[in-house]
C-alpha cells in the first residue's frame, strides 16, 4: 500500500504554518484543554498541567507494547511527553505525568528524532501524552516533514481534549488513540480531578471519528483512523457499559476498541480500597461480552 501521511497536503500548501501560528497564539491565553486555565504560557507561566512553553520530553524509542496494528516488526516510534492535563491516583508513568521527569527539547530536536525513529524502521510516530505540548509538536511534524518524514501521526491521548484544539489538527493527524476512561462522572472526578469526563470525552471523541473514520490497517499495520482505548477498573468503577454503549451507537460498531486489562494499584490507587487490586478475570470476560452484545467487534480481546 502506497501511503501519503494526512499532514503532507497542509505541508505542501503552507496551510500548516497558519496552524501553528494559530496554536501558538492560544499558549498566551492558554485553553488547549478543557481546563482553560487563560495563563500565558509564552511569558512563562504554568497552569493545570505544569507546562510552559518549553516542550519537555521523557523518553524517545521504538515501543513495542502498544496495540498490535501499531507495532509491526519495527515497532512505534514513542515520544512520551512529560507532564498531563489529567492527574489520575492510578498513573502507572506518574514520574512523567505528576512529577515532571523529563528533559526541555525544541521542535527542531524533536523534527531529527522523528527522523531517526523513521530511519531505524518506525511505523509511526506516537505522541504519548501531547495535548499541552501540541502548538510545539505541530511544528516538529512540520519541520521534520519538509525534512523527509512520511510516517503516519499518532495522537495518543487521555481523551480529555477541546474539540476547538482538535479542529486544528484536522488534516494533520492520522491516527487518533483517544483513552475513553469512565463513563462514571464520580469516578472521574475521584480518580483524575475531571468532573465533565465524559462529556467532554465523548465530544472530542465523535470530532476525532469525523475527522479520520474507523481504523483502517493493512497488511496487519494501521494507517489512519480511530483506536480507543477503555481501561478496566475494578468494582466497575470505570461505568465501562455506558462508555461500550456510546461507542457502539454513537461512533460506529466497526470502533477498533482496546479493552486493557493490564490495571494495577499503582501511585495513590492503594489509597482507594475499591480500586486497591487488579481486576479479575470475570470482570474482564463480562465487559468484552458487553462489548460482544453491543455490536462491537474489532480489536477489544485484550490479554
Amino acid at each position: 500500500m502506497e501511503f501519503t501521511p494526512a499532514y503532507m497536503e497542509l505541508v505542501n500548501t503552507g496551510e500548516i504554518d497558519e496552524r501553528i501560528e494559530s496554536l501558538f497564539d492560544i499558549l498566551t491565553h492558554c485553553d488547549l484543554c478543557p481546563r482553560e486555565c487563560k495563563i500565558n504560557r509564552l511569558q512563562g507561566k504554568t497552569g493545570y498541567c505544569k507546562s510552559d512553553a518549553n516542550m519537555m520530553v521523557s523518553m524517545i524509542q521504538p515501543h513495542f507494547w502498544e496495540e498490535t496494528p501499531l507495532v509491526g516488526l519495527g515497532g512505534s516510534g514513542a515520544v512520551f511527553l512529560t507532564n498531563c492535563n489529567l492527574q489520575c491516583v492510578y498513573c502507572q508513568n506518574y514520574e512523567t505525568s505528576h512529577n515532571g521527569v523529563g528533559l526541555p527539547m525544541t521542535c527542531e530536536q524533536l523534527a531529527d528524532n522523528m527522523l531517526y525513529l523513521q530511519r531505524i524502521g518506525c511505523h509511526n510516530i506516537n505522541l504519548v501524552t501531547p495535548t499541552h505540548y501540541t502548538p510545539q509538536l505541530v511544528k516538529s511534524i512540520a519541520i521534520a516533514a519538509r525534512n523527509g518524514l512520511r510516517l503516519p501521526i499518532v495522537y495518543n491521548c487521555s481523551g480529555y481534549e477541546s474539540v476547538k484544539t482538535l479542529k486544528l489538527l484536522d488534516g494533520i493527524i492520522d491516527i487518533y488513540m483517544p483513552d475513553f476512561k469512565y463513563g462514571n462522572d464520580e469516578s472521574a472526578q475521584l480518580y483524575s480531578n475531571v468532573p465533565d469526563y465524559f462529556e467532554v470525552c465523548s465530544k472530542a471523541v465523535l470530532e476525532m471519528h469525523k475527522q479520520v473514520g474507523d481504523l483502517v490497517i493493512e497488511r496487519d499495520i494501521a494507517y489512519h483512523g480511530l483506536l480507543i482505548r477503555h481501561l478496566i477498573l475494578p468494582n466497575d468503577r470505570a461505568g465501562s457499559f455506558k462508555v461500550l454503549e456510546f461507542i457502539a451507537n454513537e461512533i460506529s460498531r466497526d470502533s477498533y476498541v482496546n479493552i486493557m486489562f493490564q490495571y494495577r494499584p499503582f501511585f495513590h490507587a492503594k489509597e482507594f480500597d475499591e480500586i486497591n487490586r487488579p481486576p479479575y478475570i470475570e470482570e474482564r470476560d463480562n465487559i468484552q461480552d458487553m462489548a460482544i452484545g453491543l455490536g462491537l467487534h474489532r480489536g477489544f480481546p485484550s490479554g
